[in-house]
């Protein structure tokens, strides 16, 4: 089977020092606009050498495992495999991608929750070794698939935000860990560390106290059963602000020098997903159809008293939706406001507005009431800061056409990956020179990652 990045027909452009984004993002929606509408995104993959550089200063020595879900598309995961990072996969088919990049199997685990037994076989035929396990049930059907699994116990925290109650989906108590490994002996399963796993919305760094308190607790059994444990995985939940790290930093630094000091031998990671790529990519789509609503009832909080009842409110339907890059906002809260592309004057009115996707679903909402200007069908409209948990399998319903993908990197942030000594030939291959009078055509300088 030929590699992956072999398959992906994808480029990455080289932008000079008088292009920006924003010079790629007009010109793009320029020729979207005269060969026909279609949404796309435009990914700063130097921005994934800022994040990696970001990461090393104040995190090393944890060493960063991406998880693959959040955004799977050819040239992330090159740049990644290129700076060093690991994989955390989920299934059997990102584990392929990521193997067809040529890394390593002891920089590849496996994380899912509820594996396929068919996946596990996989796992094992790959010498993949190192998975997630939280219950007995999926301790036996690895024993069964995988002789040579390396389990990390995958342990709960109690994530307490005013937005959501504690949230144990995922993740076993410490009374239950020792019945764990008490199978995990009896079936002959090795046992060599734990992860746990702190939301991002969680507000409340002692969290990371408690789930270090308990790791080390873990590791105290797990001497007492024989294993030998040299992992810990502290899991996600990195949003991407460099505060955010350093906060996170500050108040596990002291606990693992304690619990876990160097001479242990333990190593620690960590999977920071949409740390790394959420705000490397834009998405542009089109307004594909206009309404106007009368009522109150999508007004935005605080409207109401400056509102004249004359005022229209506008509902627009974009090419993008729930069923594909922003499948996300079915589960959670967008993240992201629209900006309007066209220029418009600073006094020019503002009416409620709300966006819907192309799907015409009642779930296919997007923003639910926001201010916008008056729009017409053709006006484009921006997104910032959507990288992570938009650019994976996505739906085909409603005949949904994939966004196309435009790559870029700056010359200074290529420059720093030859001057670290980590820009492959293989990965020099895919870049072109853009200069500052733009001049592209997607059809003959870009790809999709479909």
């Amino acid at each position: 089977m030929k590699g992956f990045l072999e398959d992906a027909n994808y480029s990455i452009g080289l932008l000079d020092e008088g292009a920006t984004l924003a010079d790629v993002i007009d010109n793009c929606i320029y020729e979207h606009t005269r060969t026909g509408k279609r949404a796309f995104f435009v990914g700063d993959l130097g921005k994934l050498v800022k994040k990696n550089i970001q990461w090393q200063n104040v995190m090393a020595p944890i060493k960063p495992f991406y998880p693959v879900r959040c955004n799977s598309t050819p040239g992330v995961l090159e740049i990644l495999g290129t700076l060093g990072v690991g994989f955390a996969c989920s299934s059997k088919s990102e584990m392929a991608l990521v193997q067809d990049l040529g890394i390593s199997h002891e920089n590849i685990i496996y994380t899912n929750p509820c594996k396929q037994a068919s996946q596990i076989k996989y796992a094992a035929k790959a010498g993949i070794n190192i998975m997630t396990c939280d219950n007995d049930t999926e301790l036996k059907k690895i024993a069964r698939n995988h002789p040579n699994a390396k389990l990390l116990l995958h342990i709960a925290t109690e994530d307490i935000t005013a937005d959501e109650e504690m949230t144990m989906k995922f993740g076993t108590t410490l009374k239950n860990c020792r019945h764990l490994m008490e199978c995990a002996k009896e079936l002959g399963v090795q046992i060599v560390g734990v992860k746990f796993h702190v939301s991002g919305s969680c507000k409340d760094l002692q969290t990371y106290i408690h789930a270090l308190s308990d790791a080390r607790c873990v590791f105290d059994m797990a001497e007492e059963f024989g294993f030998k444990m040299n992992m810990l995985d502290i899991g996600g939940g990195f949003t991407g602000s460099e505060l955010q790290l350093e906060e996170v930093n500050h108040v596990i630094r002291p606990l693992l020098d304690v619990y876990f000091p160097k001479e242990s031998g333990v190593n620690v990671i960590a999977e920071p997903g949409c740390y790394y790529v959420a705000s490397a990519f834009t998405l542009a789509v089109n307004i594909i159809a206009k309404k106007t609503v009368e009522g109150d009832k999508l007004l935005p909080s605080g409207v109401e008293q400056t509102r004249n009842d004359d005022e229209p409110i506008f509902t627009y339907y974009i090419n993008d939706g729930v069923y594909g890059s922003f499948a996300s906002k079915l589960s959670e809260k967008l993240n992201t406001i629209p900006e309007v592309h066209k220029k418009y004057k600073e006094d020019e009115p503002l009416f409620a507005s709300s966006l819907w996707g192309p799907s015409c679903d009642e779930l296919d909402q997007i923003v639910e009431n926001c201010l916008l200007p008056e729009l017409s069908v053709g006006d484009w409209l921006i997104f910032d800061n959507m990288g992570s948990g938009t650019l994976g399998e996505q739906s085909t319903f409603n005949d949904y056409q994939r966004p196309l993908i435009y790559y870029m990197m700056s010359f200074s942030d290529w420059d720093e990956m030859q001057d670290a000594g980590i820009a492959s030939d293989t990965l020099m291959k895919n870049f072109f020179f853009v200069p500052s009078c733009i001049q592209l055509s997607p059809e003959d300088r870009f790809s999709t990652a479909a």
